[in-house]
């Protein structure tokens, strides 16, 4: 506990002993909600493992779903390089979004500006926003068809087509590192892999917040020890 108080003396608090706290998702990398936090906000957040800011407009402390269940369980917290803010790295139980949207941040300014539907727009990294057409073309199939289906639809209604392709497109990566082939050569393919692998997931109801969370357990253990602990194919 004492190198708990050490740490929360040097952080740069205001006059009024606060400072910013942001929660960000350890799977999605997603930035959840920003709240204020003070000593004993961080204090508890450490000890009970669950996102615990203060409140200024009810001057206590709030612990992030303690009235909707929708926690925040803590992984790690990090300082700043200047220790005037906090991250809260953690996985979300549930909505963050009190509208009941998965992060606070849903509104595009750049859609707001341009008078386009700003709303419901989730500020999401490259490989969700991937994820998010993928499902998007899912839903679609659903809808009468107009025209030649594009190619994300094809795949998902075939699942040999699918199958190959991702044969195919792991085989050509491989080639890169036998044949010597360069960087970009890889990245390229190894974006295809990843594409053709994600459309699979959507087919299997599987998303990459899964997958990533199955990775981030295994970093604790070794390979053989991971082998060994899966449950065996019925």
């Amino acid at each position: 506990m004492f190198q708990v108080e050490t740490l929360l003396d040097s952080i740069k608090w205001d006059d009024k002993g606060l400072a910013v706290a942001i929660a960000q998702n350890v799977d999605t990398g997603a930035i959840l909600m920003q709240g204020f936090v003070n000593k004993e906000a961080i204090a508890t957040t450490v000890s009970q493992r669950k996102a615990t800011f203060y409140s200024r407009s009810r001057s206590q402390l709030w612990t992030k779903g303690e009235t909707s269940n929708n926690f925040i369980n803590i992984h790690d917290i990090f300082l700043d390089c200047d220790r005037d803010s906090i991250i809260y790295l953690g996985k979300p139980v549930g909505p963050t979004c009190h509208t009941g949207a998965e992060t606070c941040y849903y509104t595009s300014l750049d859609d707001s500006i341009n008078q386009q539907d700003a709303k419901d727009k989730l500020a999401l990294s490259t490989l969700y926003s991937l994820e998010s057409t993928i499902s998007e073309r899912k839903a679609e199939i659903e809808a009468p068809q107009n025209g030649k289906p594009s190619w994300t639809k094809r795949l998902l209604l075939d699942n040999n087509l699918l199958c190959s392709k991702i044969r195919e497109e792991a085989d050509e990566l491989c080639r890169t590192l036998e044949e010597n082939e360069d960087k970009s050569r890889a990245a390229s393919e190894m974006a295809d892999v990843l594409y053709h692998a994600m459309v699979l997931l959507a087919v299997k109801g599987v998303e990459m917040e899964d997958v990533l969370q199955i990775l981030r357990q295994r970093f604790s253990q070794s390979g053989i020890e991971e082998k060994k602990s899966r449950v065996p194919k019925s």
